[in-house]
């Protein structure tokens, strides 16, 4: 399911809860709700609320963590890139041919790590990544004296860097969390608001702060959602700069 998927499921949810807690507010006996009966509820509400708050905050951590090592990633491989292209350009002219490559080559590497293209192009991609036609041409070249082989050297060690940069992207799952963490998740805040929905009788700003708070909620979970995929939805990195990095 899409991140909006999930957090409109999410809303739906605690909502449903939140008004089935109204109802039963009206049906319960009032004893269930007071005295010593509220006290434990506020107990149970407390201990369930830190619980869901400790968890959200290490869903969005963690996902924001890896949003930006994901993005340092990106950063890195258009530098490389930019880089290997320089050390082309100093080798001579010879290596015209390669940089030629480089740049036909960076399309297909954006397609194969952001998945925009089809299945079938995505897979013509990867193929003709997988010649390493600018690695085979650095390889054959031919240093005429000391300051060509240590050039090619770098180059050698910079294409390198590129290609488990760029493997490391490409294996980056769509979707890093666990569906099980966003279920438990989801379970909690729809007792929190049941309890909620059943501690007052429902009136138009009771009705209206509980919608608003689910709102909320579900906002939050949408935000780990997406951030948990950084190469799809609303908040993915951009890769006009590794496109257009030899520009």
């Amino acid at each position: 399911m899409s991140p909006l998927a999930i957090a409109i499921t999410a809303f739906l949810l605690i909502l449903a809860s939140a008004f089935l807690g109204m109802v039963l507010q009206a049906k319960l006996p009032h004893h269930h709700l007071s005295g010593d009966s509220k006290d434990v509820i506020k107990l149970a509400i407390a201990l369930i609320g830190t619980m869901t708050a400790l968890v959200l905050a290490l869903l969005f951590a963690s996902t924001r963590t890896s949003f930006e090592n994901t993005s340092t990633e990106v950063s890195r491989l258009t530098a490389d890139i930019v880089e290997l292209d320089q050390l082309l350009q100093e080798y001579g002219r010879e290596t015209q041919p390669a940089r030629d490559a480089l740049r036909a080559e960076i399309g297909p590497w954006v397609d194969s790590i952001w998945r925009e293209a089809a299945l079938e192009r995505g897979a013509k991609a990867m193929v003709k990544t997988n010649r390493n036609t600018v690695l085979d041409m650095v390889r054959g070249l031919k240093p005429q004296n000391r300051v060509q082989s240590s050039i090619q050297a770098r180059a050698l060690q910079v294409l390198t860097d590129i290609r488990q940069t760029r493997l490391s992207l490409f294996a980056q799952p769509q979707d890093s969390l666990s569906t099980t963490f966003i279920i438990v998740l989801v379970m909690w805040l729809m007792f929190i608001f049941a309890v909620f929905g059943m501690s007052a009788p429902p009136n138009a700003t009771l009705v209206t702060v509980l919608v608003l708070c689910v709102l909320s909620a579900s906002t939050a979970i949408y935000l780990i959602q997406e951030l948990g995929q950084p190469f799809d939805g609303l908040m993915q990195l951009s890769n006009e700069g590794l496109r257009d990095a030899l520009h």
